[in-house]
């Protein structure tokens, strides 16, 4: 984990500058842990509050989840309008998707402020495999307009499907405007370099060995140590190596990605003429986009294990060509992997442990949430944890079975909800 995935985005990085080991004694008001998304907008967001910053990335900023993944920003929670209504009643659905929705803007603020070259492009297609996933669409979206105003999206029926995707013969339909995409590891990159500007010290190649919750905080690495009146944990799928109990709350699974040669701009427009982002209705989903230099990035097929294929390019290619036959026998000019973190119903878990606050489980949905994650982080921290503490409220379990059977048996739940999808 300690240098980037050899993928597109590390081949297309902007350039950011090595920053040094921790060694020896700092002190600061707020220790972060983690230079993936959560952790880099948690700094920045509580460095502009006021507060001294250290940041500890185990290995280089965006090295993991955060820049090796899909670069599609999902509007909304894992859940929908409709799931979190009927458990949590509308009021409280109605905060929760107000917070959760304000992240585009957040991240969309960034960049214009920061002025990250991210190729952000605006749109995401939610496409329908099965009627009934497009019938749940059309109630997921009623219920947003009702209870929060919602604009910007629409039903699309099975006809205007090839005015989105020329391929997978989807039913229909959401398009969200609010929804789009960029290049990931380069808008975490962005961020890292705001923070930088605004006085955080970031530490690469200094993983955490231990952490106290306390007064002091204090987190130790191999070289030296940081002592903070409070603490980040943004580690996401690594949260397991600084707090176990926080690790039994996620799973992670491993996800791939190609990226093809560059098309011509009228065979990618062909493929995708919306230029949106998208994500198809399977429980083991596709996913996919256009790049700024007209190369389709796509997602397809999961492992259950941390070990990945023999050849990643040739496992993601036959969900890639189900897609688009007209791609057969494509080059492939870069192929990489990586972790998610899932919890066991999808819905990230926030929470506070001593003078540390956490957030993780993004469970497919991180590229919005996480830098709204931070913000929220920052405004607990000044004493108004509103947002924060609804976000917490969230009910979160940790997987079944202890150390020797969580894995296992999430991975037979899992295994069932994919041969769902060839029903």
């Amino acid at each position: 984990m300690g240098s980037h995935a050899p993928s597109y985005y590390a081949a297309t990085a902007n350039p950011f500058p090595d920053q040094p080991r921790l060694a020896g004694e700092v002190q600061a008001d707020v220790v972060v842990v983690g230079g993936g998304f959560t952790g880099l907008s948690a700094a920045l967001h509580c460095a502009e509050a006021g507060f001294s910053v250290a940041l500890l990335e185990a290995g280089q900023i965006g090295c993991a989840a955060s820049g090796r993944n899909g670069g599609q920003l999902i509007p909304g929670l894992r859940w929908g309008a409709v799931e979190l209504a009927e458990r949590f009643g509308e009021d409280k659905t109605r905060r929760l998707l107000e917070v959760a929705n304000s992240a585009g803007d957040l991240v969309r603020g960034r960049i214009a402020r920061h002025a990250i070259a991210c190729d952000l492009r605006q749109g995401h297609f939610h496409a329908a495999v099965k009627p009934a996933h497009l019938e749940d669409m059309r109630r997921e979206l009623a219920m947003l307009e009702r209870l929060t105003g919602y604009r910007g999206a629409a039903i699309v029926e099975r006809d205007g499907v090839a005015d989105q995707v020329a391929g997978g013969d989807y039913l229909g339909g959401l398009f969200d405007a609010s929804g789009g995409h960029f290049h990931p590891l380069n808008y975490a990159l962005g961020l890292a370099g705001a923070a930088l500007a605004a006085g955080v010290r970031i530490f690469e190649h200094s993983p955490v060995t231990a952490i106290e919750h306390g007064a002091p905080v204090i987190a130790t690495t191999a070289g030296g140590r940081v002592t903070a009146r409070h603490g980040v944990l943004a580690c996401d799928t690594m949260m397991d190596s600084i707090d176990r109990s926080l690790g039994r709350m996620t799973m992670p699974i491993a996800n791939y990605n190609v990226a093809t040669l560059p098309l011509s701009p009228e065979r990618a427009r062909a493929l995708i003429p919306s230029g949106a982002a998208v994500s198809d209705s399977r429980f083991v989903l596709n996913y996919f986009r256009l790049s700024a230099d007209n190369r389709l990035i796509f997602g397809g097929g999961e492992k259950y294990t941390r070990r990945p294929p023999a050849d990643v390019a040739e496992f993601v290619r036959p969900y890639l060509e189900k897609i688009f036959p007209q791609l057969k026998g494509v080059v492939i000019d870069h192929a990489w992997g990586g972790m998610v973190g899932v919890t066991l119903n999808r819905l990230p878990h926030f929470g506070r442990i001593g003078n540390s606050f956490f957030a993780h489980g993004w469970s497919g949905h991180g590229a919005l949430l996480t830098t709204l994650a931070g913000q929220l982080i920052a405004e607990a921290m000044r004493g108004t944890a509103e947002r924060f503490d609804l976000f917490a409220s969230l009910p979160v379990h940790p997987f079944p079975g202890g150390p020797l059977l969580r894995h296992p048996l999430s991975v037979l739940g899992m295994l069932w909800y994919a041969l769902r999808d060839r029903l």
